[in-house]
């Protein structure tokens, strides 16, 4: 697989663990667990106190399904991964049948660097018969990460005839294709998962992210001054340029779409 330049300072293209569904419940002012990439610029200032907060909740209710959700996606984001793993280790013996416990758990393992045992926890808490479309899109992103690409596309596909245009879905797709410096295909992936009304930032930080590798700033600026602050959006643009001045970077970034143009 092809490597992408280093990511921006802000908007964090996620090739590791995080190209995963969490299934974690929604808190108010907290990125959907369900989508991968850009994390909201709120996110680094507020990471600790998330995490104390939901220590504080999970003391009070070790078995709490959703203080066990957020609580691991608040470790995991803060890069606590190993006691997120613990945290959901113990989780999966009391909610042994629970998808979202599992892809949570699969997450944290990944973000760990156990990217096989990631990808068998998913698989074995799936159904052959009624497949969980968040473990489907977190063994695609596993996959991604372990170079099965095509594996990966397959899973994210099912998935999508399980939820149809669900932007979590399509934002990893799209991200599996920035991974492979498929910018095109990942813009018109992530266009459309930015059109959903449940889109979070992270979606349209990773729009502008595909819109920038490709060189489309204007529009790439005006998606990111939408949901960062003027200087967080100013760094990410500059940034931009300053790779797209390094023409041989870039020239692999956009050499598969000129051989499927045929220009």
């Amino acid at each position: 697989m092809s490597h992408l330049p280093r990511p921006l300072p802000v908007l964090v293209l996620a090739v590791t663990a995080a190209l995963m569904v969490g299934g974690c419940a929604r808190k108010p002012q907290q990125p959907d667990p369900a989508t991968t990439g850009s994390i909201g610029p709120q996110a680094e200032e507020s990471l600790k106190t998330s995490v104390d907060s939901w220590a504080r909740r999970y003391v009070e209710a070790p078995e709490n399904r959703d203080t066990i959700l957020g609580y691991a996606q608040a470790l995991r984001l803060n890069g606590q991964t190993q006691q997120s793993v613990e945290v959901l280790r113990r989780a999966i013996l009391v909610y042994p049948k629970d998808g979202q416990i599992a892809s949570a758990y699969g997450k944290a393992l990944a973000s760990n660097g156990d990217l096989e045992t990631a990808l068998k926890v998913v698989r074995n808490a799936n159904s052959l018969t009624t497949p969980d479309w968040r473990l489907l899109s977190a063994e695609g992103a596993i996959l991604d990460q372990l170079g099965n690409v095509g594996e990966a596309r397959k899973a994210y596909q099912t998935a999508l005839k399980i939820v149809p245009d669900e932007p979590s879905v399509l934002n990893n797709l799209g991200l599996s294709y920035l991974l492979a410096n498929e910018a095109a295909n990942a813009e018109a992936t992530l266009r459309k998962a930015a059109a959903q009304p449940r889109a979070d930032s992270r979606v349209r930080q990773n729009l502008a992210l595909a819109l920038g590798l490709q060189g489309k700033f204007d529009e790439a600026e005006k998606v990111a001054r939408a949901e960062l602050s003027p200087a967080q959006a100013q760094e990410n643009v500059n940034y931009l340029r300053a790779m797209l001045a390094q023409q041989s970077t870039f020239k692999d970034v956009r050499q598969p779409d000129r051989r499927k143009t045929g220009a």
